[in-house]
């Protein structure tokens, strides 16, 4: 039998365990209030009739971040935010593929210093941009990829092109976010801008579900049942859906900052700058790489290119480095870089890594003193724990570094017997390409000497598109950027004179664009080296594996396939070879009367290992 003793501090507890269930079920009933957005919604109301939607929400952080472009293939999903671009100024670039869209983008980007911006339905409409997207991740390029999306409502229930979206844009994108409320759209697509910009830039991601772009009584009226349920589960998700509807749409209206927010750009220090200015001081054969990230902001083309100049360093150009000293610029070397490197005693690589294009490091000298700067640390640092060993290794903007370098390095000359040594090997290979152009060939034009003659007429203020493997891989040695920012490698820019030069396998990918040059009155020319084949795999697979297959393709008429679609076409042959320029200029005066031109140039096939040409 129990005693009262015993029974007295049972007693004692049963009001602290009621206590204590009491205060659980009151904190799991205030989560639950929050999560369904009731306290917010007790300070900030939903206007019901207004006919306001989240698109204009987008195009207002747009336009305060000073976008002037959007580029797109139109879907349901996304149509709200293209009318609300549209009605404030920004203008709406429709192509004909979801990754020409992004590569558009990706352009304007690398040419404008800001963010270019893409947005495409969801679904298959985002998985078509992936190609385009890691191509902006590889190219460091400031994009914003905007992308429709199932109702938030309706997410993992089977929706019309629901898919997990966000897990495919992760691994290439520096940002993603999937907006759940429409007041959250300003600072989502705020954050994202400058994450685009910030550190190492590249491509952000910002999903929008279909319903916070479209206005509160279209929404309600897909979402909310038109008459009430009976029965006490009926009211119930009746009420669930009513709550779920103005938490949506609570403080959607209200004014939010939309301009830039600040960005976090990385510099060298001090002490890093004044170590890399005394090694370099020290130099006999000093030899700089610059690459794309000297052409990033803050620092302009101008201030740049003067820099380079004032150091008087001899430099190799690459990606969008290419162009900055103009054409035929003393300190610019183009050929033997390999070679260069190796008799170099100190080496600058200046947003350049040590990746294929420079044998992963391997064609630094082991006696070369390597300063290496760059916004992107792993970048920098990449397989310097196998073939190279860097004397100083500088996480900053690398525009920025530059200037501070000279300014450190006032006064300083080197003997110009090195400068000379470089550029006699340049005059060598220049004369190379001449005996190649002078070659006969058995059927259709000499590639070289059909770009040769293309690098003497190319005007001034044009810009470079290039997309191909064997006619581009030519025109890289013998087509010359005429200024900074004029060489772009996949398709898509809107303004200037603008040339792209295309291998035949290349423009299957590009020719329905010319729909979109001839809608949206873009006067792109585009020359094709069409010699039928996918020649650059061809070279290696024919000797290695004794077939062709897959390889080949056909003399295809695309100048009349671009006529097709409204452009116009022309025809370089052996029938006309003695009027190539002739040719150039008048597809040239056609772009400058507003029409995209496509000139189709049939010639033979190349191998520039062993200098031959053959058909």
């Amino acid at each position: 039998m129990e005693t009262p003793a015993a029974a007295a501090p049972a007693r004692s507890l049963f009001p602290s365990f009621l206590l204590l269930a009491c205060g659980t079920l009151v904190a799991a009933l205030l989560g639950a209030a929050h999560r369904l957005g009731l306290f917010y919604q007790l300070l900030h109301k939903v206007d019901k009739a207004s006919v306001r939607h989240g698109g204009e929400n987008v195009a207002a952080v747009l336009r305060a971040h000073g976008v002037r472009f959007i580029f797109t293939l139109v879907g349901g999903h996304i149509s709200p935010l293209l009318v609300a671009c549209e009605k404030l100024g920004i203008r709406v670039v429709d192509t004909r593929h979801e990754v020409t869209a992004v590569f558009a983008a990706d352009a304007m980007a690398r040419l404008s210093g800001t963010v270019g911006v893409a947005a495409v339905t969801a679904g298959p409409g985002l998985t078509n941009t992936v190609t385009a997207v890691k191509n902006a991740q590889m190219a460091q390029s400031p994009i914003l990829l905007l992308g429709g999306a199932a109702s938030t409502l309706l997410q993992n229930r089977g929706a019309l092109q629901a898919v997990d979206q966000l897990s495919l844009f992760r691994p290439l994108c520096k940002f993603c976010a999937s907006v759940r409320r429409v007041r959250d759209i300003v600072p989502t697509l705020r954050a994202a801008m400058a994450a685009a910009q910030s550190g190492t830039p590249g491509p952000v991601f910002v999903e929008l579900p279909i319903d916070v772009l479209y206005p509160y009584f279209m929404v309600q009226k897909e979402m909310v049942p038109a008459k009430p349920p009976k029965g006490l589960v009926g009211r119930v998700v009746s009420w669930y859906l009513e709550n779920y509807l103005a938490n949506l749409f609570a403080g959607a209206w209200e004014p939010q900052p939309e301009g830039p927010l600040p960005l976090d750009i990385p510099q060298a220090s001090p002490q890093q700058v004044q170590r890399c200015v005394e090694i370099l001081s020290r130099a006999k054969r000093p030899l700089m790489v610059l690459g794309s990230q000297a052409l990033l902001t803050p620092t302009s083309a101008d201030k740049l290119r003067a820099a380079v100049e004032t150091l008087g360093v001899p430099c190799f150009l690459g990606g969008m480095a290419r162009g900055l000293l103009g054409r035929n610029h003393p300190l610019h070397i183009r050929e033997n870089r390999s070679a260069a490197l190796k008799k170099a005693d100190v080496i600058v690589l200046a947003g350049t890594v040590c990746d294929f294009r420079l044998s992963y490091g391997r064609v630094l000298s082991h006696s070369s003193k390597i300063i290496i700067v760059n916004r992107n640390r792993e970048e920098m640092l990449l397989n310097s724990d196998i073939f190279w060993k860097p004397q100083e290794a500088v996480q900053g903007d690398v525009g920025s570094f530059v200037l501070k370098l000279v300014e450190g390095l006032q006064g300083q000359t080197w003997a110009p017997d090195w400068v000379e040594e470089l550029r006699e090997a340049d005059r060598q290979k220049e004369q190379t390409f001449r005996e190649k152009a002078a070659m006969p060939v058995a059927q259709h034009l000499n590639p070289v000497q059909v770009l040769q003659l293309v690098e003497e007429t190319l005007p001034d203020n044009s810009i470079l598109v290039v997309d191909g493997g064997d006619f581009v891989g030519t025109a890289a040695h013998l087509v010359q950027p005429r200024g900074p920012l004029r060489w772009l490698d996949p398709v898509g820019t809107i303004h200037q004179d603008v040339w792209c030069l295309f291998g035949d396998g290349a423009f299957g990918y590009s020719l329905i664009e010319f729909d979109t040059f001839v809608r949206h009155k873009i006067p792109v020319m585009a020359l094709v080296g069409n010699d039928a084949g996918w020649t650059q795999i061809s070279r290696e697979q024919v000797p290695s594996l004794g077939s062709n297959v897959a390889c080949g393709l056909a003399y295809t008429d695309y100048h009349k396939a671009a006529m097709g679609l409204g452009a116009r076409g022309l025809l370089l042959s052996r029938e006309n070879e003695d009027q190539v320029v002739k040719v150039l200029h008048d597809a040239q005066q056609q772009c400058r009367d507003g029409h995209p031109v496509v000139v189709n140039i049939l010639i033979g096939r190349t191998d520039f290992r062993d200098g031959s040409i053959a058909v």
